[in-house]
């Protein structure tokens, strides 16, 4: 009786051990599927710079420090956290703008999900990292980031030049100029490789800078259109004052807080001039070039869709012309085949006629005798 007992005892146990081992892994599955909202929000919240590194160094990151910039990364990425780090020491000054002073906190994502997380449904979803000014930080694809990605230093200078345009100015600059005045500071000069492909430039031509702030929230395609345009008005409007560039203008633009009274103070023209001037010379630059490359495009997708059809087509013409020239050589052939036919049916030739004779006869010399003497 107690024998049968202490059974029952143990089965419990080991029931009881096996269900606990269950629930322990569901529980675990659960929570992998599910991050918690600590770590998905706890770069774009709003809590402190050190609330957010001790969070994520409690989920596994490292810091990396130096000066007045800090990168947390998780241990993949320790080796392109410090190449940010000495990239973003190396160039701390900005086109025009004073030296920046507020600490800055890069957050590096070791993969998609986490970028998504910590970027935020609002965050475009071709970007490859995401600025936050008001909190000066940024979140940025680790190196599994894609191809389209670009180079991370050139990244992060574009996103460092955000958080210095909004330390300087605050919420003045649109957004094209933002974009503009960071693509330039990074030097992405290759965007304008846009411009020299766009058809909608080529045929409508360049639209005004209130219609360039609505592209960049129409999607990949306009976006990209619209970040070159905008680097391109940024980069003229450099030009416009070769020895001092934007600095003048910056301080106008702050010290005003009008984009037009400062284009007026530091240029000697109105913003509507610089406007009209920046849509003729982008049209004149590149509109021929946009036009001249969809061409191209064309012909080359003529070329690839259609070339083959014609491809066929010569081949088929080829084999046909082949086939009419051997049927011309048997029928030649079978002609003189019947003609030698006809003549071999006729027999063999018979002997000369008389008169054949009679002509060769009259016609031999004849020898004359003379008298006898």
């Amino acid at each position: 009786m107690i024998g049968r007992g202490w059974r029952a005892v143990r089965r419990l146990a080991r029931w009881a051990t096996a269900w606990g081992r269950m629930g322990t892994r569901f529980l675990a599955a659960l929570l992998l599927a599910s991050p918690l909202p600590a770590q998905r929000d706890v770069v774009r919240g709003p809590r402190g710079d050190s609330a957010v590194v001790s969070a994520l160094e409690a989920d596994g990151a490292q810091r990396f420090t130096a000066g007045r910039f800090t990168v947390v990364a998780f241990p993949s990425e320790a080796r392109l956290a410090r190449s940010l780090l000495d990239a973003a020491q190396a160039r701390d000054t900005f086109p025009g703008l004073p030296r920046p002073r507020a600490s800055v906190l890069i957050a590096v994502a070791p993969d998609e999900d986490r970028f998504r997380a910590w970027a935020g449904p609002s965050a475009p979803t071709w970007g490859a990292a995401v600025a936050f000014p008001s909190r000066q930080r940024i979140v940025m694809q680790g190196q599994r980031a894609g191809s389209d990605a670009g180079s991370p230093t050139v990244t992060l200078r574009h996103e460092l030049a955000h958080l210095a345009l909004a330390e300087a100015l605050g919420d003045l600059p649109p957004r094209w100029f933002d974009e503009g005045y960071a693509s330039v500071a990074a030097g992405e000069w290759d965007r304008e490789d846009a411009l020299a492909t766009s058809i909608g430039l080529a045929v409508r031509g360049t639209p005004s800078l209130e219609a360039l702030e609505q592209m960049f929230y129409r999607g990949a395609g306009d976006a990209e259109l619209a970040y070159a345009l905008a680097h391109r008005a940024v980069a003229d409007l450099m030009t416009l004052d070769p020895a001092n560039g934007l600095s003048n203008f910056f301080v106008a633009w702050q010290t005003s807080g009008s984009f037009e009274v400062a284009v007026r103070q530091s240029f000697g023209r109105t913003a509507t001039d610089f406007e009209r001037t920046w849509q003729q010379r982008t049209r004149r630059r590149y509109g021929a070039l946009a036009l001249l490359a969809n061409l191209s495009l064309a012909f080359g997708l003529f070329t690839v869709v259609i070339g083959p059809f014609l491809w066929q087509r010569r081949r088929r013409d080829r084999a046909r012309l082949a086939a009419l020239r051997a049927a011309d050589a048997r029928q030649e052939a079978e002609a003189e085949r019947s003609a030698l036919d006809a003549m071999l049916a006729l027999g063999p030739v018979g002997g000369e006629a008389p008169e054949a004779r009679y002509e060769i006869a009259a016609e031999a010399p004849v020898d004359r005798v003379g008298p006898s003497a």
